[in-house]
């Protein structure tokens, strides 16, 4: 299913959590210390790293700004501890981290967050494929006539019009996203513009999304619900 990468220096949690993710279907990576999961970070590129905060040699929070300002936080990231304090969590969550779990770990909170990064990874995913996705130059200063969306008027002069394709119109609410709000906003910003995009895609079926995505249909009515996407009925005549 997916790579995850779990960093703690305390070998029971590691092995609990090898266990209960392995179980799971996944491929665990596990790393005692900061060294470790730096080297592990950079050989196997997880699709998910479960962090601890309290290390001997480097504390989570500072290995997760290190990745931040190096520009590899390219995977979600949650942090794990059972002596961090609000500040801390908060610290992490502005620096980058989905979520924080607090020790002991339940299974359902484990396994819950677990499905929260790996939607997430494949979310980020699919941000990247539509920016790459985007048309390129012709080589003459501009793009060209069918990508713009331009068509040749009768007259000989170029008219331009709106891409209405679901790609389009997912590209051009993506042009308009502020990367200058508080991170919790532009996240959620853009998991509307996600969900949004691959609705249309599936012309408003939420099972097919709900396949496309990677999300049991509960947790996903709820987090659309949260991010005000309409679905249902109404949805669908947004779409059409």
């Amino acid at each position: 299913m997916a790579t995850i990468l779990v960093v703690d220096d305390e070998i029971g949690i590691r092995e609990l959590l090898s266990e209960i993710l392995g179980d799971e279907g996944h491929a665990v990576l596990l790393a005692e210390n900061a060294g470790q999961a730096r080297a592990l970070r950079d050989q196997e590129q997880p699709d998910l790293v479960l962090l601890d905060i309290w290390m001997p040699d480097t504390d989570g929070v500072t290995l997760l700004k290190e990745w931040s300002v190096k520009g590899l936080l390219t995977m979600p990231v949650i942090m794990m501890s059972g002596h961090a304090t609000i500040d801390t969590a908060v610290e992490a969550t502005r620096i980058g981290a989905l979520d924080f779990l607090e020790k002991p770990i339940s299974l359902q909170k484990l396994l819950g967050a677990v499905e929260k990064g790996l939607a997430r990874g494949k979310m980020v995913q699919s941000a990247r494929a539509l920016m790459q996705s985007q048309p390129k130059s012709n080589g003459m200063g501009g793009t060209s006539n069918q990508a713009s969306g331009a068509s040749v008027s009768a007259s000989g002069g170029v008219a331009t019009a709106p891409d209405s394709s679901p790609l389009g119109q997912a590209l051009a609410e993506l042009s308009t996203l502020d990367l200058d709000a508080q991170l919790r906003d532009a996240r959620d910003s853009f998991e509307r513009i996600y969900f949004e995009y691959h609705l249309r895609l599936e012309n408003g079926s939420m099972t097919r999304l709900a396949e496309r995505t990677g999300i049991e249909r509960t947790h996903l009515y709820r987090k659309l619900k949260q991010l005000g996407v309409e679905v249902g009925r109404t949805a669908r005549k947004n779409i059409a």
